[in-house]
């Protein structure tokens, strides 16, 4: 069980920072380079049942000598966790570069068991997007679905943006149609999203239905067929809102 949680579930208060500073410090040795960061141990295994376990456990070689290695991991990267671990916030991007660093930081947090700043993170990323009137671009997801596993909060995110995006858009552009052919869990789980959306039968064309139009030219029959594949199309990263939904003469929210 978390220390920031109970074991129905429900969040305990944070404890204030004054009292997770402790006398004892830990020292993380990163990247190839060795950078030394001592932290304070009570701050950081209070956050981290991962190094709670790694430093708590008289057994270990860390618990005795107060170290641990990150050696594969970028100095960026946990500069922006300890950041994180003494202000618990975090800068909001202000442009779509700014994202990659962020899922970096996720990818730590998800080895760390620190779900508070997963949840930190998905957050800002999600608000990023919608403030934006942007979608996550095509290798963005890739690069989520290789650092996680099934049901991640952040391919969640990621999963739903993506099926709103191509729902609303009149084609499917051609990059989109190859990692679709290619990555049948990708797929399915653009489909798990639209189900949540819970809509109603009346909601839905009837392609059954031969009296009914489904707003494609035309009836059953008289030309109307699946959406076109845009090729050509360039993978962009933060797909415009308006690009997916004015042909439809939906605009941006």
């Amino acid at each position: 069980m978390s220390p920031n949680g109970s074991q129905n579930g429900e969040a305990k208060p944070q404890k204030p920072l004054h009292e997770l500073l402790s006398s004892t410090l830990v020292d993380i040795y990163v990247g190839e380079e060795n950078s030394h960061y001592p932290l304070h141990e009570k701050l950081l295994c209070y956050h981290s049942p991962f190094f709670a376990r790694t430093f708590y456990n008289k057994s270990s070689t860390s618990s005795r000598t107060k170290e641990f290695g990150l050696p594969e991991l970028e100095d960026s990267t946990f500069q922006l966790f300890v950041g994180w671990l003494y202000a618990h916030a975090l800068r909001s991007p202000t442009q779509e570069k700014d994202i990659g660093p962020l899922l970096d930081l996720y990818f730590l947090s998800e080895r760390l068991e620190i779900s508070a700043l997963s949840a930190d993170i998905v957050d800002t990323v999600r608000q990023f997007y919608h403030s934006e009137g942007t979608y996550p671009g095509l290798r963005r997801v890739q690069y989520v679905y290789a650092n996680t596993d099934e049901d991640n909060l952040l391919r969640e995110m990621m999963v739903g943006s993506v099926a709103r995006y191509l729902a609303l858009s009149e084609g499917i552009p051609e990059h989109w149609s190859r990692a679709l052919k290619k990555n049948g869990q990708l797929s399915v789980d653009i489909i798990r999203s639209i189900q949540e959306w819970h809509l109603e039968d009346r909601q839905v064309p009837d392609a059954r239905d031969a009296s009914v139009d489904r707003g494609r030219g035309g009836f059953v029959g008289k030309g109307v067929g699946f959406s076109a594949i845009e090729e050509g199309s360039s993978e962009l990263e933060g797909v415009k809102e308006e690009e997916a939904s004015s042909l439809n003469g939906l605009g941006s929210e």
